[in-house]
């Protein structure tokens, strides 16, 4: 390929993964939603518009979006830490059984085609949607966590299904935490410190596993793009205050449903792209 063409290209996709990253951060700091959620099937369509091979965007969607929730993880954890909202009972509970499930995910994503990932992103997304738009507000099913091991089992479920996406923790461990009536403050903070442990594994194991695979695209390593990386975290650390300030601003509750909304048409979108 012409040089001045793989230019553009770098260039053009550049500009769209830092507002792939401002997206994310206006959203989690209006809605309070880790920022995977966002960047993973928005990342799924630039690299199809970039036309990335299919065997191989699902993975750097999924692998760049582990390695940007790294750092930004470490800044949010500090900052709940600061005020009091990390329940470190919970998280010296739960920790160790995330970072297994987080293994036993990312030995999985790393060997089934893209398509399973995809797959996957989808049904869950599908019923993150479904939980945001009717979920009523102080709904839960238990006054408690349950006691082991279901209570270590849910851990492990949700370090396997949040590495497999590649989202931090956050989007399911807070609503399960508030079905079993968690407060909600403390599951946010919580789950910012979990997500570090999730993401670190994860990350790792998409950086080895996608060494020397063909087709990805320049500037990457394993299937981890650095351009997105480089991008992505202060386009999100810079947003998210704009969103937090929006926030006081619009009814949460319709923002919630219009989240919801999105994240209903990305899973449409992501099942039309398996069978289409």
């Amino acid at each position: 390929m012409d040089a001045s063409v793989i230019d553009a290209t770098l260039l053009a996709l550049a500009f769209a993964v830092f507002a792939t990253g401002l997206f994310a951060g206006v959203l989690a700091g209006l809605l309070g939603v880790g920022g995977g959620i966002v960047i993973v099937p928005v990342l799924f369509h630039i690299l199809t518009g970039f036309n990335i091979d299919p065997s191989v965007k699902m993975h750097l969607a999924v692998g760049t979006s582990l390695a940007t929730i790294i750092p930004t993880s470490i800044m949010s954890a500090r900052s709940h830490h600061k005020r009091g909202s990390v329940d470190f009972d919970l998280l010296k509970s739960w920790a160790p059984m995330a970072l297994i499930g987080a293994l036993i995910g990312t030995v999985i994503a790393v060997y089934v085609k893209g398509a399973v990932l995809t797959g996957v992103f989808a049904v869950v997304a599908l019923i993150v949607a479904a939980h945001m738009a009717f979920a009523r507000e102080g709904m839960h099913i238990s006054d408690r966590l349950p006691r082991a091991p279901l209570k270590h089992l849910i851990a492990v479920i949700i370090g396997g299904f949040s590495t497999m996406m590649g989202i931090g923790g956050g989007t399911l461990s807070v609503p399960t935490l508030s079905l079993f009536n968690f407060p909600i403050k403390r599951a946010v903070g919580t789950a910012s410190a979990l997500g570090l442990v999730i993401a670190i594994p994860g990350t790792i194991g998409f950086l080895y596993s996608g060494i020397g695979m063909p087709n990805r695209p320049p500037l990457s390593i394993g299937y981890v793009s650095l351009i997105g990386f480089a991008l992505i975290v202060p386009a999100t650390m810079l947003a998210a205050p704009w969103g937090a300030r929006m926030a006081h601003a619009m009814s949460t509750k319709w923002l919630r449903r219009a989240f919801a909304l999105f994240l209903a048409i990305t899973s449409a979108r992501m099942f039309y792209s398996l069978f289409a």
